[in-house]
């Protein structure tokens, strides 16, 4: 049995019925689920994952397969994959990442897998670039990635990209963009709460009511 084969045997035994429609009613009916909880699905893949980062290599068509099924855990099981196997993804393989962003695309895969690009842009600079560019792009999910990307930096992030990004976001009126600001802002001001009331006080006239209640939440 080859490894496709074998994750979707897996998901198919543990099928829940009545957590899927509950799942698929949660991400507005746009997608057939399984019913598998993210902490069981982990544990169901964790002896595979294991032996996989024994190759020290991803399996791009393994991951291409799994995107293109139709139930959203086998898109999800791409996200575990890549988030255990993050030492191995390098920058030449954003390209790949960005085309399963924008694909069967929502808010729950882009948050995913913006974390993994995250990862690579900690050691490999041109991340930044890349982001800035991102940033104006006219995918929605792209440029909310690309806000998001530094959201579990804490102290390593870089802030003058931060604003570059955000920034290059006012301009949106769209939801996912304009909470997604507001989202980094707020995670940011754990660490740093004079830098984002700052920010705040600079660009309140150019940023959406949403982000600025988003971004305020922790800041007194």
């Amino acid at each position: 049995m080859d490894k496709f084969a074998l994750i979707k045997v897996i998901l198919e035994k543990h099928r829940n019925t009545e957590n899927a429609a509950a799942m698929s009613k949660y991400m507005k009916n746009k997608f057939e689920f399984y019913g598998i909880a993210a902490p069981e699905r982990k544990e169901l893949f964790k002896d595979f994952i294991r032996s996989e980062k024994k190759t020290k290599a991803i399996d791009w068509e393994l991951l291409d397969k799994c995107y293109e099924d139709k139930y959203r855990e086998t898109q999800y099981f791409v996200y575990d994959y890549l988030l255990a196997m993050k030492k191995y993804v390098s920058f030449k393989d954003i390209g790949e990442i960005r085309g399963y962003i924008i694909t069967k695309a929502w808010w729950d895969t882009t948050d995913f897998l913006c974390k993994v690009i995250g990862d690579v842009g900690l050691r490999d600079a041109k991340v930044k670039e890349l982001m800035l560019e991102w940033s104006v792009d006219t995918d929605i999910w792209v440029r909310r990635a690309a806000i998001l990307h530094q959201l579990a930096y804490k102290d390593k992030t870089d802030c003058e990209l931060l604003e570059k990004i955000i920034c290059n976001c006012f301009d949106s009126d769209e939801f996912f963009i304009n909470k997604a600001i507001g989202w980094a802002l707020r995670e940011f001001s754990k660490t740093s709460p004079e830098w984002v009331k700052d920010f705040i006080n600079r660009h309140k006239d150019k940023m959406n009511s949403l982000s600025i209640k988003e971004a305020s939440k922790y800041i007194i």
